[in-house]
């Protein structure tokens, strides 16, 4: 059985709980906490190490998710949660622009953890107000190399094409 690591980063309130929650066949295993100051606006609670969660491909793959907490304060995390992934996916809140300048470092920050595959989720592509994929890319600076797909957390068939993508790309590189 081959098991394959990807990690979800991405700012705060980007979707990464979400992502997982909505594809893993297990009850993810999360360390939300309740949140406090001016993201209390935003939504309640915030990751603080990590989630996990777990989908069974097939018989011989194995993907295991591991979602990171989006906080800055939380970020000592990151390194560690990066050890041994084959994959990450950094998840951009598409309503949200004041959050890619963050989504651009924590992409860069990865990077140079590990030079594995990544792909970039624009997620809450359901909302009115979120950015168009072409208007992203240049926003986030992104090289057209790059993989940018539209994506909804909440929404299973999305976060499986998301996936299958990053999982494309790692398989071929293997």
């Amino acid at each position: 059985m081959q098991t394959v690591k990807m990690v979800v980063t991405g700012p705060f309130n980007s979707g990464k709980t979400e992502f997982i929650q909505t594809v893993s066949e297990i009850d993810v295993v999360s360390t939300e906490r309740k949140v406090s100051s001016e993201a209390e606006k935003i939504k309640e609670s915030t990751t603080v190490a990590m989630d996990f969660g777990r989908i069974t491909v097939d018989d011989e793959l194995v993907l295991y998710l591991f979602g990171t907490p989006g906080q800055k304060r939380f970020d000592f995390m990151w390194e560690i949660l990066s050890e041994g992934m084959l994959g990450f996916i950094v998840m951009v809140d598409s309503t949200r622009p004041e959050t890619f300048k963050e989504a651009r470092a924590i992409l860069e920050t990865f990077r140079a953890y590990a030079p594995t595959p990544y792909v970039v989720a624009a997620n809450k592509q359901d909302m009115e107000d979120a950015w168009e994929i072409d208007d992203m890319r240049i926003a986030l600076r992104l090289d057209p190399d790059v993989k940018l797909l539209p994506a909804v957390a909440v929404d299973r068939e999305s976060v499986k094409s998301v996936l299958l993508e990053l999982l494309g790309t790692i398989l071929t590189e293997l």
